[in-house]
């Protein structure tokens, strides 16, 4: 398949991935002969919509685009309500690092298709979208491809599968803003207005896509539903841990030897992922750091190494899953410098909507410029502790409000290093 490698097959737990890079993605007969469209059937024939949605909530499914809100739960306050509704799959992958909707999009783009068929019986929804960020075309043909493939065999569209029920899926690009990945931005866009986040309440799954109850869900989370249907929420929990169930994939970058996705369980450890599955570090080097979560995430040192890659653990220590993507910075590597790429992009990506985020962003970087020129570096960076407070309290959305996280991080772990002026000169 095309796209980034998948590293480490063998050791890995493989649910949303399975058939990526065994079956012919752009071949229905191939993914229905490795099993494909065959939860749907089982939810047709032998389920009723409610028991879709109380299978997913018992199997524990979070989403897995970063916020961790429970699936079925979130299926549950849109479900009873009446008149026309929607399910919008979130394809927008922008968070620096991550790659694992692109992925699954590339290498089983029925599953999402299966998947999304599922959430809008559970729903009563008749139409879906996936909304996917320009930049990938090779998923948006995939997507399109197998959306007109599964409408041709029955398994979109009029009665499918003769069970009485109507539902189709449109596949839409998005202009590669970061911002649009937050829900309301994504369905601003989707409706032909600028990616402008929206107040909330009222939530989506109340009033969403023109009005209506719309369920945004990320694409990993979607593709997790066919197997947990399949196979039974009892299954599904039989991976990850007690309260973070199922698989995760990983996005590995940065200063390993093989950089690549792991689809493992939660609860996997750092340790675990640079030394068995990505082959440790790069040409000798020391592990110095991680940023977990891209962009939004947080920093960790070696002495979270053993900490279980979960919702859970890692909220315990300060830090979070958000995306799944795991980018490793070496001993011989700068954490400012590394710090203001990341303060870069949330400068370029801000929409502009609120001063916070618009003002706020612009000023981190110039306080960063003056940390690593050592100018007044110690109380610079203080100073960008409280600014970035600050966003979080009072930016309108989920962009001004996410640079905390890298910026407090980075000085729980490498205040020292940031504010040495020979450290911040150093390329």
């Amino acid at each position: 398949m095309s796209g980034a490698g998948l590293t480490g097959l063998t050791a890995q737990k493989r649910i949303v991935l399975v058939n990526a890079g065994v079956i012919n993605p752009e071949s229905i007969a191939s993914c229905t002969a490795a099993g494909g469209y065959q939860a749907l059937r089982k939810a047709l024939r032998e389920l009723k919509p409610a028991d879709v949605t109380e299978e997913v909530k018992k199997s524990g499914l979070r989403g897995r685009g970063g916020a961790g809100f429970p699936t079925g739960l979130k299926w549950s306050f849109t479900a009873p309500l009446d008149g026309e509704k929607y399910i919008v799959c979130n394809a927008d992958e922008g968070e620096p690092g991550t790659f694992k909707d692109r992925l699954i999009m590339e290498g089983d783009p029925h599953k999402l298709v299966e998947g999304m068929t599922i959430a809008g019986y559970a729903i009563g929804a008749g139409s879906g979208f996936v909304y996917i960020r320009g930049e990938y075309g090779l998923s948006i043909r995939r997507m399109n491809q197998a959306v007109e493939d599964a409408r041709r065999e029955g398994f979109l569209g009029k009665n499918i599968m003769g069970s009485g029920f109507d539902f189709d899926i449109c596949v839409r690009s998005g202009a590669g803003a970061y911002v649009c990945g937050e829900e309301t931005s994504l369905i601003n866009s989707l409706e032909g207005g600028r990616g402008y986040p929206r107040i909330k309440p009222p939530f989506p799954g109340v009033r969403g896509l023109w009005g209506r109850p719309t369920v945004v869900n990320n694409v990993e989370t979607i593709a997790n539903v066919p197997a947990i249907i399949e196979n039974g929420a009892a299954w599904f929990r039989s991976f990850g841990t007690e309260k973070s169930s199922g698989t995760k994939i990983f996005c590995i970058s940065g200063a390993v030897a093989n950089p690549g996705s792991v689809e493992a369980g939660m609860g996997i450890t750092l340790r675990e992922l640079i030394y068995t599955h990505s082959g440790g570090m790069k040409d000798g080097a020391g592990f110095k750091a991680a940023l977990i979560g891209g962009a939004a995430g947080c920093f960790v040192s070696g002495d979270m190494m053993d900490v279980r890659m979960d919702f859970e653990h890692l909220a315990e220590c300060g830090a979070v899953l958000g995306s799944g993507a795991v980018m490793v910075i070496s001993d011989r590597q700068n954490i400012g410098l590394v710090l203001k790429k990341v303060l870069e992009f949330f400068r370029h990506e801000s929409c502009g909507q609120c001063m916070p985020c618009r003002i706020g962003c612009r000023m981190l970087n110039v306080l960063m410029d003056k940390c690593l020129q050592g100018k007044q570096a110690k109380e610079n960076f203080g100073r960008m502790m409280e600014l970035a407070e600050a966003m979080k309290d009072s930016s309108f959305c989920a962009l001004g409000q996410s640079p905390v996280m890298p910026v407090k991080s980075a000085h729980r772990y490498f205040a020292d290093e940031i504010a040495s002026s020979e450290a911040g000169r150093r390329k």
